[in-house]
């Protein structure tokens, strides 16, 4: 035994409970199809032309079927007549470098054989002008600026470091994921809690002077599954995307439970949430944009997801990890995002520790305000999947006053390999 696991080998690890927890479940049958009949009955594929060039912009966020979404506009811009190719609108994601952000396309499925189409991957912008009320100069992915029209697509969703009119959505794919590392720089050079404003100034003026010709938003319930799909002009997206993100954040899912000692997290990554994890649910930010609600003393994080390539940004709204977390750290791919972002409480290394047993009784130990013989832990697979839970037994007699709350399962350990890891 190491002198770490020895440290912590007197805090015992309770029992757990499986519990769900129920969110509005309202979704589409079939999200491929929907787009298909919103886009056309909108007549906006008429504001392309055939023969035209198009430039499909694709962010990084991860979107429930987000790859035959993506191909369906694709094949409903081919049928019209247009020639598009698919150009990665993300920001510094993917370690800032091309062929970074089309690996990130790659892990979401999508390809050029999948969505038969060309994908063009710079971090090369063009400055195409200055917005008129604070001079903040306006980046254009090159490729796509070459394009004769620009559609989108991007989900609508709260943010997790600012609040605002528009926050994750159509606007912000414009002027972060489309400004490439340059734009986005530009605008969270101006501080987080102006976010929301200078997207809105920044994307006003893209929508002016450059041919997008619509975008199509994507809203999604708690289970991560397609509920709504709207296409719209680009002079409406401002207009709509503030009543949409509203619809958003009530769909969004959380943890019911509003105070408890320890949140365990099995795994953390950009394809999950743009910090790692949502920040909406476990109510710590990366920035001053959002005002903190304290409900754990301490997260835990026992992985990297497979889909982030490394990328370990918002890590430091972690206390703990564990070693195998750590070696999967590509510091390259995640620094990129806090320099670009300015979250500079975003990357700090937690605290890092030999295997998944003493990483949960050290989370124990630093329970100093709790009842560290009881304490109340959940834990989840990840931010996007907390629809079922495992709650300790100090928290059960809360869960069966809770209407929202179903409990599957009765109190049991969890079960541990020889080398102290959560099978």
């Amino acid at each position: 035994m190491s002198v770490l696991a020895d440290l912590v080998s007197m805090y015992e690890i309770p029992r757990m409970v499986r519990v769900r927890q129920r969110f509005p479940e309202d979704k589409l049958s079939d999200p491929v199809a929907e787009l298909r009949r919103v886009v056309l009955e909108s007549g906006n594929l008429e504001r392309v032309q055939p023969g035209q060039s198009v430039a499909v912009a694709v962010g990084s966020r991860g979107i429930a079927h987000a790859a035959g979404l993506v191909r369906e506009l694709i094949a409903l811009l081919k049928e019209r007549g247009a020639e598009p190719f698919i150009f990665p609108a993300m920001g510094s994601h993917g370690g800032a470098t091309a062929e970074g952000q089309r690996r990130v396309l790659a892990s979401l499925g999508i390809t050029e054989e999948y969505c038969l189409c060309p994908i063009r991957c710079t971090m090369e912008t063009t400055v195409i002008g200055r917005t008129e009320a604070h001079d903040i100069p306006i980046n254009m992915d090159t490729y796509a600026l070459e394009a004769d029209a620009i559609v989108m697509i991007n989900r609508i969703k709260p943010h997790t470091s600012f609040r605002g009119p528009v926050e994750s959505g159509l606007a912000k794919l414009a002027v972060i994921g489309m400004g490439k590392q340059k734009g986005a720089d530009q605008c969270h050079s101006f501080k987080m809690r102006n976010m929301s404003a200078n997207i809105m100034e920044m994307s006003d003026y893209m929508f002016r002077h450059l041919n997008v010709a619509f975008g199509v938003g994507i809203l999604e319930n708690a289970y991560d599954e397609t509920n709504r799909i709207v296409c719209l002009r680009s002079d409406e997206i401002l207009k709509e995307e503030p009543a949409l993100l509203k619809r958003a954040f009530e769909l969004m899912p959380q943890i019911y439970f509003r105070k408890y000692d320890v949140l365990i997290l099995d795994e953390i990554g950009k394809n999950i949430s743009g910090p790692g994890m949502d920040c909406n649910i476990v109510s710590r930010y990366p920035a001053d944009g959002i005002e903190p609600d304290p409900r754990q003393q301490v997260i835990t994080v026992l992985d990297l997801s497979e889909a982030t390539h490394g990328n370990a940004h918002g890590m430091g709204l972690a206390n703990i990890a564990t070693k195998r977390f750590f070696d999967k750290i590509d510091f390259e791919q995640t620094y990129a995002n806090p320099l670009t972002a300015l979250s500079i409480r975003s990357f700090p290394m937690p605290m890092i520790l030999e295997s998944d047993r003493v990483a949960i009784q050290a989370s124990i130990k630093f329970c100093v305000e709790g009842d560290r013989q009881h304490p109340k832990i959940i834990r989840a697979k990840n931010t996007l999947a907390v629809g079922e839970l495992l709650i300790s037994e100090a928290l059960l007699p809360e869960a069966e006053r809770m209407p929202e709350i179903e409990i599957l399962s009765e109190p049991e350990y969890m079960a541990f390999d020889e080398n102290g890891n959560l099978f």
